[in-house]
C-alpha cells in the first residue's frame, strides 16, 4: 500500500500520481519467480499497461483489460470532482463511498486499486 500525499491542480495529474502510487506499490509487491529477466518483464508489463478511458461521469482507469478505479469527473451531490471510486464491474463504480481524492491527495491505494472498505462487502 503506497499513500499519495501530493495535492494536484488537474483531474489528469492526480490520476498520474495515483497510477504511479500504484506502479511503485507493485514494484513492492512480491513476485514468485527468481527470475530477473521474468520480474523485469512482469513489471514492465503492469507499467505499460495502463489506459485512461473518459466517459460522460466517470474517468475510468484500466490495466491490461482489468478495471482498476474510476474517477468522478464533476460533483454531482453525492460525489465531489476527483473521488476515486473501487470498481464494482466493468462498467459501474462501486457508489457506497469514494477511497480517496485525486486532487486533495492523503489516500491509500495499491496496486490492484482502491482499498476496500471495513463494514462493506
Amino acid at each position: 500500500m503506497i499513500t499519495v500525499t501530493d495535492k494536484s491542480t488537474t483531474l489528469l495529474e492526480g490520476i498520474g500520481k495515483m497510477i504511479d502510487a500504484m506502479v511503485a506499490d507493485y514494484g513492492k509487491f512480491g513476485y514468485h519467480t527468481e527470475n530477473v529477466e521474468v520480474r523485469n518483464n512482469m513489471f514492465n508489463e503492469y507499467k505499460d499497461g495502463f489506459k485512461t478511458i473518459v466517459g460522460q461521469k466517470f474517468i475510468k482507469v484500466t490495466n491490461n483489460g482489468s478495471v482498476k478505479a474510476f474517477v468522478v469527473k464533476a460533483d454531482d451531490g453525492k460525489f465531489k470532482m476527483g473521488d476515486i471510486l473501487k470498481a464494482s464491474s466493468w462498467r459501474a463504480p462501486a457508489k457506497n463511498r469514494a477511497r480517496g481524492n485525486v486532487l486533495e491527495a492523503d489516500y491509500s491505494i495499491q496496486w490492484t486499486g482502491p482499498l476496500y472498505l471495513r463494514g462493506y462487502n
